[in-house]
């Protein structure tokens, strides 16, 4: 896990994480407020997403991503990103691959008093998959 003082490197780390099969939670905010909305859910509360990231992490496997075209932005104890990223992962109980060109996006505020976790924690998460109009 990162300990940079930069959201960026946390956004970068948490890619890592997922690449790896690290564990996900604690890059997301300790609060019930924490929303985290992927391609096919909405998970609200801390408590909701490690549940649903903890089960995503052992269902699935050989994850790919590529980012495309992140942008990251701070001010006083908050950061913005949204990014462009090609994902792929191998659905362990089916053996299927799924692969998507998505778009992400989110809010993260600053947490350097919480040695459990990176400096930076996502408040807000969006993942959606993009389609042509």
């Amino acid at each position: 896990m990162v300990s940079s003082e930069r959201a960026e490197a946390v956004v970068r780390d948490y890619y890592d994480a997922l690449r790896d099969g690290d564990p996900l939670g604690p890059y997301f905010l300790r609060d019930d407020s924490t929303v985290k909305f992927g391609i096919s859910e909405s998970l609200f509360g801390e408590g909701e997403i490690v549940t649903a990231l903890e089960e995503q992490t052992e269902a699935t496997a050989n994850w790919s991503l590529e980012s495309r075209h992140l942008v990251v932005a701070e001010w006083d104890g908050v950061s913005t990103f949204a990014d462009e990223v090609t994902m792929a992962w191998t659905d362990t109980e089916r053996g299927d691959r799924h692969r998507f060109d998505s778009r992400w996006s989110g809010t993260l505020v600053e947490q350097p008093e919480d040695p459990d976790g990176p400096n930076w924690r996502f408040a807000v998460m969006h993942v959606s998959a993009s389609t042509e109009i």
